[in-house]
Parts: C-alpha cells; structure tokens; sequence
C-alpha cells in the first residue's frame, strides 16, 4: 500500500499566475460564450435592436417638425441621429451590467473564480463582447437614419470616425455599468438606473433638442456633462463642426471613468464573489 502511495504519478500544480497572453486567450474564450448566449437567445439582440428603431421613428415623425428651428425633419434628423447613436450606446452598455448581475445570481463567477483563469478574463470578456453589440446598435441607426433621409455632412469618414469615438467611450462607461450590476440585487434594479438617471441625463445633454433652448443651469449642466462632450464631439465628426474641444474632454471624461470606477467595480465583485 505504502510502495503504491509513493509511486503514484503527481498531478501538476497549476501555475501560480496566468501570463498575458494566456489571460487575453480567455477573454476571448468567455467573450464568445456571451455571444453565443444571445445567439440562442434572440430575444436580448431583439430588445438592443427594437429601441433605437422606435426612437429614431417616434422623433423624426412626431417631434422632429415642431423641435427644429425651421420646421423641417430633415435638418432635424441630421440634428438627432448622433444623439441617438450616444443614448443608443448608453443604454446598451447597461446589458454588460445586467449580463454580470445575472452572472452573478447563477453562481457563474463563483465558478470561473475556481478556475485557473486570470481574475479580470470573466469582466474583460463580457465588455469586449459588448462591443460587438455595441457596433450592431451603430449600425443600426445609421441604417435606419440613411433610410429616413440622413445624410453625413462629413461623409463615410466621418461615420467611422464617430463610430469609434462611441466604441471608446463605450469601453469607459461599461465601467460604470459593471459597478451598477454588481451593486443590484437583481437585473430590474439596472434597468431602473437606465430610466432614472442615464435616460434623463441624455435629455438634458442635449440628445434630441438643442441645449441653447433650455435654462442657463441646464446649459451649463451640459456643456460640462461627459454625454454633452460626447454629443457635440460626434455631431461635429459626423455632420462637420467644432470638434477639437469637446473631442478632448471626451477622452479626459473617458479616462476618468476608467479609472474610478474600474477599481471600484474590481473591488465590489471580490467583495460579492
């Protein structure tokens, strides 16, 4: 029994780190479980895809005529389609966090944590699909603006060059969505946080009417807002305009929110898991 005990073969040990490129290996790998979630549940592309159209629809024919300073939909349009593609983007980044909440219900992190995986593999993985759906939602709207009449002032280049400008900021705001789901008690609570505070904030920046029509505060409100910069950085991308400034705050915005709230985020899911 001892001669048999001592001969058996040893399991390997499981190397105390996960190198770099290991880890980006698995973050792939857990990035192509979430999609291939939506890919046998329609439903979660059907609801990302179904608001942008609604809105698109319900503002151009029901309030683009009496919101525009001419009267016309169709400088309107040109007016609301960047906004759209900002709120749309918001919005979307808010699955990341509803995604993880559920995650979390299911005891999914509890067990990739015992697992030999780089820690941050299971959140990098779920934002970097994000972006894939993030990209399906531009798509989208610049599908069904390009429909109604929108035409880019700056052309293709511009379209691509805002396109980005959402998926960076995308990348930094999924940050603050990630918080959002580890801190709710169930996915409801950050479709709650959609409604009562990035719906509204959208408003008030300037999403669907010109800021220089409301209230002092309120123009103030915006014009230092992260969503005003980035309303005004991608109108002036996508239709021509002023673009240097808000472009730069943008990104000073953008690097702000990664860094408070990725480490709060990283910090609320040990604490959770």
């Amino acid at each position: 029994m001892t001669a048999a005990i001592e001969t058996a073969p040893r399991l390997p040990e499981l190397a105390p780190r996960v190198g770099p490129l290991q880890g980006l290996r698995q973050t792939l790998t857990l990035a192509r479980r979430v999609i291939i979630q939506v890919r046998h549940n329609p439903q979660e592309l059907a609801d990302q895809s179904f608001q942008p159209i609604i809105f698109t629809l319900l503002f151009t024919y029901v309030f683009g005529a009496s919101i525009a300073s001419d009267g016309d939909r169709q400088t309107y349009l040109q007016f609301m389609i960047p906004g759209m593609l900002a709120m749309n983007m918001l919005f979307n980044s808010l699955y990341v966090g509803q995604g993880l909440n559920t995650d979390l219900a299911m005891g999914v992190f509890d067990r990739m944590r015992t697992l030999p995986i780089a820690r941050w593999a299971p959140l990098a993985g779920r934002i970097l699909a994000d972006q894939l759906m993030q990209l399906w939602g531009i798509v989208l709207v610049f599908a069904v603006g390009l429909l109604l009449g929108f035409r880019p002032g700056n052309g293709v280049q511009g379209m691509l060059a805002g396109t980005l400008l959402l998926l960076f900021f995308a990348l930094a705001f999924s940050w603050v969505a990630v918080l959002v789901g580890v801190a709710s008690k169930n996915a409801q609570q950050v479709q709650v946080f959609g409604m009562a505070v990035v719906l509204p904030i959208n408003f008030v920046s300037g999403t669907f009417a010109p800021v220089e029509t409301m209230p002092t505060a309120l123009q103030k409100f915006a014009e230092y807002t992260p969503v005003g910069n980035l309303l005004e950085a991608s109108r002036g991308l996508i239709n021509g305009g002023p673009v240097a400034t808000p472009l730069w705050w943008t990104v000073v915005w953008a690097v702000a929110l990664v860094l408070i709230f990725a480490p709060l985020s990283i910090r609320a899911l040990n604490r959770k898991t």
